[in-house]
């Protein structure tokens, strides 16, 4: 006879842990002890208990379908052909070129790939009608399915000027290519700049969703998916619980200007917390990071190197990278299950409350004009700021630990002789309409001093 185990035990409330947790506190205040919160004012309880639980996240997503990316910056054809071919060889399921003129031939560059039902970004730094025609034509041609990720507000906020068109606006040219082609998605979210430049984690939904807003305002012939371009920390159950709430916001906004637009997202590592010395341990950051990109609901994740700070792209950077996301998607099964997260009280409720404050200041954006306006003034850079403060504070006094960096750093590893790139933050002097947001790692500081002591 079938007996279930659970029927032995009693079940346990959550005022009856509560009571347990504080005789074994020996009088020290229970709120005090075991309740953190995070720099977005999320309390953190020590347990999760169905008692408290109100109601789950209304947010769907499909682990089953991520796709493995691989980043390919496109300078020479010919060699970003070959680059292609082999990591597509290697197990590389979709790509993203970084294009950073129109002069690139990308009939040639598109030709020999095998495209067909293969997902390819564009990351696009120049707006071009003709240009995005061809592609068009192509995806039509190879049954590809391609998103371009033209993002002129996202460009705006990095470079401190739109993209240089004939229209009197980027948008305007925007509607012109959505009327031009039929068989691509153009619109791209730059999530990742307000990550790597320090934003926490609710300024990191708000700002997405009202730069998002302001296409949706802006551009109502879009019907294709919105990219959004997403970085996520080290922060895991957070990071999950980011994406879940952006997921759902999005939906629930887009809804008011039109219930079948979808959002896809297009996640990497971050490089706030990316070092140079001790860069091995980069590899241990990155794979969490793609784990909670994967439980996340990540659509496509493309993972980045451990040496990409201080290296130019090689092979072997390459390979390590990819074989993580091939590790978890082929040997640890991360593609098996879809809404891996439902069920977690924890995640369900860190989901709901970044969600409530995300969506709380996302009003207070619009009530204040709107996010172009608040980029104008300055207020998005100023507010990113306070929170980058914040968080370079609590990395310099050490209660924000990278092992390797500002904790158990080996005083003998020397990086001098091996940086190919400048891994600091470049200034480039030039005229801009606003004063752009910069992205800075937190370990910048240090490892400039360290490298000046070699």
């Amino acid at each position: 006879m079938a007996t279930t185990l659970f029927d032995d035990f009693n079940p346990i409330s959550s005022k009856q842990w509560k009571q347990k947790i504080q005789f074994e506190l020996d009088g020290a205040d229970y709120n005090q002890t075991v309740i953190w919160n995070s720099p977005e004012d999320i309390q953190v309880k020590p347990f999760y208990h169905i008692d408290e639980f109100s109601k789950a996240a209304s947010v769907k997503t499909q682990a089953s379908n991520f796709k493995i990316c691989q980043n390919i910056f496109v300078y020479d054809i010919e060699k970003s052909i070959q680059r292609a071919l082999n990591t597509i060889e290697r197990g590389a399921e979709s790509l993203r070129f970084t294009i950073e003129n129109e002069k690139i031939d990308i009939q040639k560059l598109l030709e020999t790939l095998p495209l067909e039902n293969r997902t390819v970004y564009f990351n696009l730094n120049f707006i071009s009608i003709d240009f995005v025609k061809i592609l068009d034509t192509i995806s039509i041609q190879k049954k590809a399915v391609f998103y371009c990720n033209i993002d002129p507000i996202g460009h705006f906020a990095r470079e401190g000027n739109w993209f240089t068109t004939s229209d009197k606006n980027n948008f305007e040219t925007i509607e012109k290519i959505a009327k031009a082609t039929t068989n691509l998605s153009l619109i791209s979210i730059d999530s990742g700049l307000y990550q790597n430049a320090g934003a926490n984690l609710t300024q990191q939904i708000a700002y997405s969703l009202a730069h998002a807003n302001e296409y949706l305002n802006r551009l109502p012939s879009i019907t294709q998916p919105f990219v959004f371009q997403i970085s996520v920390g080290t922060n895991y159950f957070f990071e999950i619980a980011k994406l879940r709430a952006l997921r759902m916001l999005f939906k629930l906004i887009a809804s008011e200007y039109n219930p079948d637009l979808e959002c896809h997202f297009l996640v990497t590592p971050t490089k706030r917390n990316k070092t140079i010395y001790d860069y091995n341990v980069n590899m241990l950051r990155t794979t969490t990071e793609c784990m909670s990109a994967i439980l996340g609901g990540a659509d496509a994740v493309a993972n980045l190197p451990y040496d990409s700070l201080y290296h130019k792209d090689n092979e072997f950077g390459d390979r390590i990278a990819r074989n993580q996301l091939l590790v978890l998607k082929h040997e640890s099964y991360f593609d098996k299950v879809n809404n891996p997260a439902d069920g977690s009280y924890y995640i369900e409720s860190l989901t709901m409350q970044l969600a409530e404050k995300s969506l709380a200041l996302f009003k207070d954006i619009e009530a204040s004009g709107g996010f172009l306006k608040l980029l104008n003034d300055g207020t998005i850079k100023k507010k990113i700021q306070e929170s980058a403060a914040k968080e370079q504070e609590l990395f310099d006094s050490k209660k924000e630990v990278l092992l390797g960096t500002n904790k158990y750093p080996n005083k003998d590893d020397k990086m001098k002789h091996d940086l190919e790139l400048f891994p600091f933050v470049k200034i480039k002097p030039r005229k801009t309409l606003i004063t752009p947001i910069i992205e800075k790692r937190l370990a910048e500081k240090l490892e400039q001093e360290r490298l000046e002591l070699e």
